[in-house]
C-alpha cells in the first residue's frame, strides 16, 4: 500500500531501523534516532544499489516559493514531492546513470555556475585585455562596470544573464544622458560574453541582441580657434592669474597640438632638450605606438622653465594634491573657462580642440597632410608601412613645428599683420 503522511507521522522510533514501502523502489527508512530518510533501491547491471535521497518533512503551510527551493536543495523532501523526483530517478537508471552520480555531477556544475559570475567572468576579461590598454581606458572600463553593470547583475552566473538584464542597464545609462556611455557598456559585455562562449563558460551572446537598442549621439568634432582667437588665447594666456605650470602646460597644447592625456602624463624621461625632443613610448598612445614630436625653439624655452617648478618629480605637471599623479583631466578646461573660452556663452573650445586648431591651419597653409597627418599620430591604415613610419618625414616635421610656433608668436601680436609662412620644402 502506497504511504500516507499520517501513517508516516505515526510511525515511532524502534531499536532497529523500520522500512516504510511506497512502491517503484521508493521507501522510508525510520531510523532509531527519530530521522527519517528518503531510500531508492534500484538496479544497475544486474547489481541492486541504494540511493540516500535526503530526510522526509511534511508539507509545510504557506511556504514561499524561495523556501519551498532551498529546503528541495538540502535535500528535504516531502511525500509528494518524493514521488515526483522517482520518475526521474527510473528515468536515469534506464539510462544507466546512478541517481547519486548524477547529483554530484549537478552540484559540481551548479558550483562552477555559481563561481563563474558575470563580474568574476568580465574581471578576468579586463585582466586579459588590459595589457593592450591605455591606463585611461582601463580606468574607463573598470569605474563604468564598477558602477553601473555589476551592482546590477555581478553576483548573477553569467550563463543566467539575459538580454532583458542588459537592456535594462544600458536604458537606465541612457536615461541619464550618457548614450555613449550606454553604446561602450553593450559592446564591453558582448566583448565578455564572446569570452565567455570561448572559454565554454556561456553559450550565446545575448548583448549582441541589443544593437541599434541605444541612440548613437551625433558625434561633434573639437571646434578649432580661428586665427584671431589664436591672438586672442595667447593674450589671455599671458595674463591669466592661476598657476604659472597650468599657463605652460596649455602654451605646451597649442606649440604640440597632442592628445591631452598624452601632455599631462608626460614624464621628464621622456624628453631630451638638447636634441629639441619628446618621445612618448607606445603604452601612453591611443595606438599604442611610439610617437616623436619635435619641439620647437618656444617649446624647449617653456619645458626649461617648467623644469625648475617640477623637475624634481617624474610627471611634468603633478597633481598638486597628490604629487605622486599627474594633472586631472578638467584642469586645462577649468583654465579655458575661467579665460573665457569654454563654458557658457564661450566658443565652447576645449583644450582637445588644439589638435583641430593645428590641422585646419597647417592644411590651409599647404603642408603636406601625410606630414600633418604623422605629427598628429594618427592611425596608419598600413600596418607594414606603420612600423616604418616612425621617423617618416622627420625632417619636415621639425621644420613645420617651428614654424608652427613662430606662426603663434605672430598671431598674437596685435600691431602687426600675421604674415603667412611659407610650407616645409618637400
Amino acid at each position: 500500500m502506497p504511504l500516507t503522511d499520517s501513517q508516516i507521522r505515526n510511525t515511532k522510533p524502534a531499536e532497529k531501523p523500520t522500512k516504510l514501502t511506497d512502491g517503484g523502489g521508493l521507501y522510508l527508512e525510520v531510523r532509531p534516532t527519530g530521522a527519517k530518510l528518503w531510500r531508492y533501491r534500484y538496479r544497475i547491471a544486474g547489481k541492486e544499489n541504494v540511493f540516500a535521497v535526503g530526510e522526509y518533512v511534511q508539507a509545510p503551510s504557506g511556504e514561499a516559493k524561495e523556501q519551498t527551493l532551498a529546503r528541495r536543495n538540502a535535500g528535504m523532501l516531502t511525500l509528494a514531492e518524493a514521488r515526483v523526483r522517482l520518475e526521474e530517478w527510473r528515468a536515469l537508471v534506464k539510462q544507466g546513470i546512478h541517481p547519486a552520480h548524477n547529483r554530484q555531477a549537478t552540484r559540481l556544475a551548479n558550483h562552477a555556475e555559481n563561481a563563474n559570475t558575470f563580474e568574476a567572468v568580465a574581471r578576468e576579461w579586463i585582466a586579459k585585455k588590459k595589457q593592450g590598454w591605455t591606463p585611461y581606458y582601463l580606468r574607463q572600463v573598470e569605474r563604468f562596470h564598477e558602477t553601473d553593470v555589476f551592482p546590477y547583475i555581478g553576483n548573477l552566473p553569467i550563463r543566467n544573464v539575459t538580454a532583458a538584464h542588459l537592456l535594462e542597464i544600458v536604458k537606465r545609462i541612457e536615461g541619464r544622458g550618457a548614450e555613449t556611455v550606454a553604446l561602450l557598456v553593450r559592446q564591453w559585455a558582448s566583448a565578455i560574453f564572446r569570452y565567455a562562449v570561448a572559454t565554454l563558460r556561456a553559450d550565446t551572446d545575448p548583448a549582441a541582441a541589443l544593437k541599434g537598442a541605444i541612440h548613437r549621439p551625433k558625434v561633434e568634432h573639437h571646434k578649432p580657434l580661428s586665427r584671431d582667437q589664436v591672438a586672442d588665447f595667447v593674450k589671455a594666456l599671458d595674463s591669466y592669474g592661476g598657476y604659472r605650470t597650468t599657463v605652460i602646460a596649455l602654451r605646451l597644447m597649442l606649440l604640440t597640438f597632442v592628445r591631452t592625456v598624452e601632455l599631462r602624463a608626460a614624464h621628464w624621461a621622456e624628453f631630451d632638450l638638447d636634441r629639441a625632443e619628446w618621445r612618448i613610448p607606445a603604452e601612453r598612445m591611443k595606438m599604442r605606438e611610439p610617437h616623436l614630436v619635435p619641439l620647437s625653439r618656444q617649446a624647449v624655452e617653456l619645458l626649461r622653465e617648467l623644469h625648475t617648478h617640477t623637475g624634481g618629480r617624474s610627471f611634468l605637471f603633478p597633481n598638486y594634491r597628490n604629487p605622486k599623479t599627474c594633472m586631472t583631466p578638467t584642469t586645462l578646461n577649468r583654465a579655458l573657462e575661467r579665460m573665457g573660452f569654454n563654458g557658457k556663452g564661450s566658443i565652447g573650445f576645449s583644450a582637445h580642440g588644439f589638435r583641430a586648431t593645428a590641422s585646419t591651419m597647417l592644411n590651409e597653409l599647404s603642408f603636406r597632410s601625410e606630414v600633418i597627418e604623422r605629427q598628429l599620430a594618427h592611425a596608419e591604415r598600413n600596418k607594414v608601412r606603420a612600423s616604418y613610419n616612425q621617423g617618416e618625414y622627420l625632417e619636415e616635421r621639425r621644420a613645420m613645428m617651428q614654424q608652427w610656433a613662430n606662426l603663434t608668436d605672430e598671431m598674437a601680436k596685435s600691431e602687426s599683420k600675421v604674415t603667412p609662412i611659407k610650407k616645409a620644402a618637400a
